[in-house]
């Protein structure tokens, strides 16, 4: 009956979670024959005891995320390079192609908007090139207008003035 009750007892003290526990943090470091230093939690015998100091490793998260700046941060221009300020352009059915430029590049959705003196002149387009049909003679003056997705105006160009000359279809008397 003993030896069943020891039995019993070694069993339960078999089952039972242990803990190891480390001594107490300390690290001994010798070289072994090779002359390769070692380091070790238990002591041997000419083994020194290294000094450890805790520091706490404190560091420096990045930076957080920055999305690209929007469209509305971005500083747009926009210019009419062609015609040029003060241009005549002689052309008897009276087309006038316009060129411009936006910068930096527009983002997809935006859209150019050309004023033909002080009008809109057709639809928004995704482009920058225009060609203006059957215009009159005489003075003319064009604006360049970059306009967001929700038709928002982003930025506008200088005005550029140029004069049309088509021959007169009036007989001389």
């Amino acid at each position: 009956m003993i030896t069943r009750l020891l039995t019993t007892v070694v069993l339960l003290l078999l089952c039972l979670p242990v803990t190891v526990q480390a001594n107490s943090g300390k690290v001994y470091v010798w070289r072994d024959a090779n002359g390769v230093l070692v380091f070790s939690d238990s002591p041997k015998p000419g083994a020194e005891e290294v000094n450890l100091t805790t520091k706490i490793n404190l560091m420096e998260t990045a930076p957080s995320f920055r999305p690209p700046p929007s469209e509305a941060s971005v500083s747009f221009t926009v210019e009419i390079t062609n015609p040029e300020q003060e241009a005549t352009i002689r052309d008897n059915t009276g087309t006038v192609h316009v060129a411009g430029r936006a910068l930096p590049r527009y983002p997809r959705g935006f859209q150019i908007s050309l004023l033909l003196n002080g009008e809109p002149y057709q639809s928004p387009q995704t482009g920058t090139n225009f060609v203006l049909r059957d215009l009159e003679r005489g003075e003319h003056h064009l604006q360049m207008e970059l306009l967001d997705q929700n038709g928002k105006l982003i930025a506008k160009s200088e005005v550029i003035t140029f004069y049309l000359h088509r021959a007169t279809v009036i007989p001389p008397r």
